[in-house]
């Protein structure tokens, strides 16, 4: 393929390595061929940029290649995707891996030919280590590492999420007992007394609460559990709390008779905690819940949901990908963090009624 440009003026285009552009331009295979594409359409953007040099046209945007370190890869690809269009100068181009092991998915990273990463991920020596070998500009998402060298922190601090959740939860149960459901928390044998007075084997389950909920799911789930916990016993400290499985919750229900409330961290799971209550013929008198997906929003117009916590994730992925064009470069201003608030929907606050 004749061409005037150096292979790694393409591979920069492109978004690509200069190995994987070198076996595009000599035919030596084993690439796809939305690949072969995307070297064939960098090479066109760099004849254009040389054609309209003198003109007063648009020139071709840069090819940003970034690396996504995520929880829930499909909500977050979704939310990002809906943003690329507005990021310009630069066109991003997104790549996603799984938060189940962030150290190893940051090792794929640095081998790559990336020039960012936002990384979703809870803190750990190991994974402030893998940070600081990265070259390239690193801004968390929702859960901080501040001990590493990340240029910005965006997105929701997420246990002040569970602390805004068992506020509400408590305004409405006020003075009433009862026991409070957790949903997608490590299951407990017996409901456990969140602080205050309580026997030697409800002493031993509290200890250990903390230890449940960190083993209840990475990241943002967790530290909303660890949240809504702290400020619970901060507000209530006999109010019992019970943990257990999404798939459980019918047969904890027939086995607890004082189940008053529900929080739902998130997870998609509030449709099935409604319908398992019904299946008891149960009522409750608050149910909190996260993330005002097309589900909760119904089960909120139906009066089914007292709640939902809702951010904007689409405006915390566009601060992070801005923070990252502005570590590089590509964009002007000071790299800053940008934390965000939590929202609290109602039936009367429902976004587009």
């Amino acid at each position: 393929m004749q061409h005037p440009y150096r292979i790694s003026e393409i591979a920069a285009q492109a978004g690509l390595s200069q190995a994987t552009v070198d076996r595009v331009l000599h035919a030596r295979g084993g690439v796809r061929p939305g690949t072969v594409r995307d070297v064939h359409q960098a090479i066109a953007a760099l004849d254009r940029r040389r054609q309209q040099q003198s003109e007063d046209v648009p020139l071709p945007a840069r090819v940003v290649p970034i690396d996504l370190v995520v929880e829930d890869r499909d909500r977050v690809e979704a939310a990002l995707r809906a943003e690329l269009g507005g990021l310009r100068p630069a066109v991003i181009r997104p790549r996603f891996h799984s938060a189940a092991d962030p150290v190893a998915a940051l090792g794929r990273v640095a081998r790559s030919r990336s020039q960012g990463l936002v990384v979703q991920a809870r803190e750990t020596p190991e994974l402030v280590e893998a940070v600081g070998r990265l070259e390239i500009p690193v801004v968390t998402l929702g859960t901080d590492l501040p001990a590493s060298k990340r240029v910005a922190h965006v997105g929701l601090d997420e246990s002040e999420a569970g602390a805004t959740a068992a506020y509400l939860v408590e305004q409405w149960l006020a003075d009433r007992a009862g026991v409070v459901l957790v949903v997608g928390g490590a299951r407990s044998d017996q409901a456990a007394v969140v602080g205050g007075a309580r026997s030697d084997q409800a002493a031993v389950e509290g200890g250990a609460k903390s230890e449940r909920a960190a083993a209840a799911g990475s990241g943002a789930k967790s530290e909303r559990i660890a949240g809504f916990e702290a400020e619970l016993r901060r507000r209530a400290p006999n109010r019992r709390v019970l943990m257990v499985e999404a798939g459980s919750v019918r047969r904890e229900l027939a086995m607890n008779p004082s189940v008053r409330a529900v929080y739902d961290p998130g997870g998609g799971t509030a449709a099935a905690v409604v319908e398992a209550f019904a299946a008891e013929r149960r009522n409750y008198d608050v149910f909190v819940a996260h993330e005002l997906d097309d589900d909760n929003a119904d089960l909120l117009r139906a009066g089914r949901l007292s709640a939902v916590l809702h951010h904007d994730l689409r405006a915390d992925l566009r601060q992070a990908c801005v923070a990252v064009l502005q570590a590089l470069g590509a964009l002007p201003g000071p790299v800053r963090s940008a934390p965000a608030s939590v929202q609290v929907i109602t039936p009367l606050n429902i976004p587009g009624n």
